[in-house]
Formats: structure tokens, sequence, C-alpha cells
């Protein structure tokens, strides 16, 4: 059937008005009270019209062209607004596919003297909007992978944090996996603080990485050069009993690198590293302090 032949545009320029009713109609029992009539409404007019404008250089069956850039990136648009406010894809699909009804329900009764045309129009209608559903919907996705990444970065972020214990010293409590992305990220925020604060010492403390293997201590080296590399040492503390004998296993070497079993430890070797020390207050000071 060639797509010269179709009436798809003027039937849409004909009866805009009653489709637009209808359409709005069946989206407002998907879409509930999460987009206001005059909303839904609006979006409604403009992709009709971006849609009819489209249809103007007489193909319906090949998205690519630059015809039909208006009418995608408007679906883009309402795939990101919806996605960012909880619909499914099943929900925000609905958008295109709802209109199926309203249009076929025209075409019937615009064309039911000619079967032909009916049948044309009905074939180039159905292909064009289940292209235009399935599109809304891998934007839909494209949307949702890059909320959970950026969510995921924040997560990694928020489960690095560098901390001041003293002057000078920093502290970097790791937990859960380690792997490249993360080790670049505890990387940054690192050398960041180092930088920021002109610490000499930097602890990290693995107490709450549940293992420890050949990649994870590698990643750890890493970072320990790197800091040396801004002029802080670094000590690594929670090395478990079952983690040391895991590193003497895999036969890693961690250098010259400093460590300690606790954090306290840690945190007692750095004050020494810095000319501090800690000393128990005698009774008697205790008293005239408070």
């Amino acid at each position: 059937m060639p797509e010269q032949s179709s009436q798809l545009p003027a039937v849409l320029r004909k009866h805009e008005a009653a489709i637009l009713t209808e359409w709005v109609s069946e989206q407002s029992r998907a879409v509930g009270s999460r987009i206001t009539q005059t909303e839904l409404k609006t979006q409604c007019e403009d992709f009709l019209r971006l849609l009819t404008s489209a249809l103007q250089s007489g193909n319906s069956s090949n998205l690519q062209g630059s015809d039909w850039d208006g009418t995608k990136r408007f679906l883009g648009e309402i795939s990101r607004s919806r996605g960012l406010q909880g619909f499914t894809p099943s929900e925000t699909a609905i958008f295109v596919f709802s209109l199926k009804r309203p249009l076929f329900s025209i075409i019937r009764r615009e064309f039911e003297a000619n079967p032909s045309a009916l049948a044309n129009e009905t074939w180039v209608a159905t292909e064009l909007l289940d292209q235009l559903g399935l599109l809304t919907t891998e934007m839909y996705q494209k949307t949702r992978d890059e909320i959970i990444l950026r969510q995921q970065e924040e997560m990694l972020e928020l489960s690095t944090p560098v901390v001041k214990l003293w002057e000078g010293i920093l502290a970097l409590p790791m937990i859960g996996t380690l792997d490249s992305s993360r080790t670049q990220i505890v990387m940054e925020s690192l050398l960041q603080r180092i930088m920021e604060t002109g610490s000499e010492i930097a602890i990290i403390d693995i107490t709450g990485v549940p293992t420890v293997d050949t990649l994870v201590a590698q990643h750890l080296i890493k970072t320990v050069t790197a800091a040396r590399l801004m002029g802080a040492e670094c000590i690594i503390s929670g090395i478990r009993p079952q983690i040391a004998a895991t590193i003497v296993h895999l036969g890693v070497d961690l250098g010259n690198v400093a460590t300690k079993a606790t954090l306290a430890d840690a945190f007692v070797l750095a004050l020494n590293r810095t000319g501090r020390t800690i000393g128990r207050a005698r009774l008697g000071e205790r008293e005239t302090r408070a």
C-alpha cells in the first residue's frame, strides 16, 4: 500500500477536536490525578499538531527522517517527565497507544463506504502508532537507566565519606564491595580532601569490606600510591585475621604500607607519626578542669 495515498493527515485536521476529546478521556482513566486535565490536554494538542505536521511528508513507516525529529523529541520529553513522576513503562506508552481507539473510530466512520481505503488507513495508523509507542517505551527505559546510574553514583559518593579525625589526619571508612568504578570515586574523594586539608596521613579502614581478593588489594595499592603522590602517607586498618590470611595466601605485596587491626590502632599510629601522643590525664587534673 503506497504511503502517498494515505489521507490520515486530512483526517486528523478535520476531526482534531473530536479525537482530542476522546483521547484525553481515554488517558484520564490511565493517569488518574497524577497529571492535571489542563496539562494532559495541552500535551495531547501538541502531539496531534506535531503528528499531523510530520505526516505531511507522506512518510509514515520510516521515523528516521528529519520530518519526525520534532515528534520524537516531544515523546522523549513526555517519557522523561513521566519516568520522573513514577509512571511505569506501560503507563507511559499509553500516551500513544490510547490514541488508537478514537482515531480508528473516526477512520471507520470516514471510510465506511470504501473498504479498500478503510483497510489502508487503518494499517497506516496501526503501523505508525505502534512504532511511536515502542519508541516511547525505549525512551522511557533510557531515562530510567540514566536515573538509576545517577542514583548509583550518588550512593557511591555517600558510601565513601572522607572524615577529618585530627589536624593533618583523614580517615576513609569503606563499606561494601570494591570494584573499579567505586575505587575511582574513592580515590578522587580522598585526593580532593588531601588537597583541601593538606593532611599528612590518610587512614583507609576496610573493616566493612567483606572480602579482599587480588583485585581489591590492587585497588588499595593504587589508592595508596595516588595519595603518596599528593604528599600523604596511608595506613590501612581493619585487617582481620581472615583478611590477613587471604592476603598472605594470594601473595599480595602491600609494600611498606602500614597496617593495623583496628581504626583506633591506626589513629594512634597516625598521631605518633605527626608528633602527637595520647596520654591519660591524672585524676587531679580532670577535677581541676571540671
